[in-house]
């Protein structure tokens, strides 16, 4: 008659011992690391502004006449192919920006749509496009520099030579503006850039140029807040001259119109910090689909965040050295159990080691 005894199979507490070690070392080297960037914080930057020379747009919607001009010509200057949202196929009809649309007007519709710009049984306008932000998130967020901002003219460019297409700065922009081009096979994204590739050429940006309303104008953005803030303090239904194209155009480029109820706001002062497009509207900007936003920008505060939990990749390499020691230190361990005989019942050692005995 055969009786044996052998140690009991393993309950699992190698194993919860060796993640409970793996959690207190992780632990112990957040905490230290913690202490470490406390004693040495990273200092918290300021929201970047932008440059003095920065240029942009300024959109006044009620200006607009919704003819699209903008987004046609914005196409043709960057090459961009149509896309279509009805079954015909017949025109170029995008229902927002994308990675093939840089430049999109949107409308306001409610009630009976009789009277334009009235928030109420009205319509409105509103230019949707790359904004341009004085301290941009998608700059912030891209870790190769595939974007970046020019500290001249505070362009917000992209090169897809160095994107790795991670659409980080997709994430990042408070307005949804940059977009991946998923057919493209080498991962692009599109977005407005202000057409600077026109420049060498005598040109500024192509929605300006051909909008017959003046109702999007290029220029410095500090001379297109002056003339914003000029238009607000105009009574509403008065007489104004408007320029057309570039700010810089000239008299002759301008017409006589009436002053709009405009809000008593310019949009893009202070927003995120500031952007370089500003945009004037009779209806609340929140109802044009604007967001609300702080006078703060996000990068400010995670480049910060980032910068001190990570400065050096100092906390992130202790965490990873003290995992790895007690990974090393409790699989050791463990095979001196198993050599024992207590570990797997069916291995060598636990048959014919000292933990099994024939009678």
């Amino acid at each position: 008659m055969r009786t044996e005894t052998r140690k009991p199979a393993s309950d699992g507490k190698p194993r919860r011992k060796f993640l409970k070690g793996c959690l207190g070392a992780a632990g112990t080297a957040v905490a230290g690391g913690a202490i470490g960037t406390l004693s040495t914080p990273a200092a918290a930057r300021d929201t970047h502004h932008r440059p003095p020379e920065a240029l942009g747009l300024l959109y006044d919607a009620t200006l607009c006449i919704g003819c699209k001009a903008c987004v046609a010509a914005c196409k043709q200057a960057n090459d961009n192919p149509p896309e279509f949202s009805t079954v015909d196929k017949l025109w170029d009809t995008p229902l927002d920006t994308s990675g093939h649309t840089f430049n999109i007007i949107k409308m306001y519709r409610h009630g009976t749509m009789t009277t334009k710009d009235a928030e109420s049984n009205g319509y409105a306008f509103m230019k949707t496009s790359c904004m341009h932000c004085a301290d941009p998130s998608c700059v912030s967020a891209c870790p190769v520099t595939a974007m970046t901002k020019d500290p001249v003219t505070g362009v917000v460019a992209y090169d897809p030579d160095a994107c790795v297409g991670c659409r980080y700065c997709v994430v990042a922009c408070p307005f949804g503006i940059p977009k991946y081009q998923y057919d493209s096979p080498t991962g692009k994204i599109g977005k407005c850039e202000l057409c600077r590739h026109r420049v060498a050429d005598g040109h500024f940006s192509a929605c300006a140029e051909v909008c017959p309303t003046g109702a999007t104008l290029h220029g410095r953005t500090r001379d297109l807040l002056i003339e914003a803030k000029r238009r607000l303090a105009l009574p509403a239904g008065s007489l104004t001259r408007y320029p057309r194209g570039s700010i810089d155009g000239g008299p002759e480029q301008g017409y006589e119109g009436h002053v709009g109820n405009y809000q008593q706001h310019v949009y893009g002062e202070h927003e995120y910090g500031g952007t370089q497009v500003l945009k004037l509207s009779a209806v609340p900007f929140e109802k044009v689909g604007m967001p609300n936003l702080p006078p703060e920008s996000s990068a400010a505060t995670s480049e910060t965040i980032q910068h001190t939990l990570y400065g050096g990749l100092l906390m992130p390499f202790a965490v990873l050295g003290a995992m790895t020691y007690v990974a090393k230190r409790n699989v050791h361990h463990d095979q001196e159990e198993d050599d024992d005989g207590g570990g797997d019942p069916n291995s060598p050692a636990a048959t014919t080691g000292p933990g099994r005995e024939w009678s």
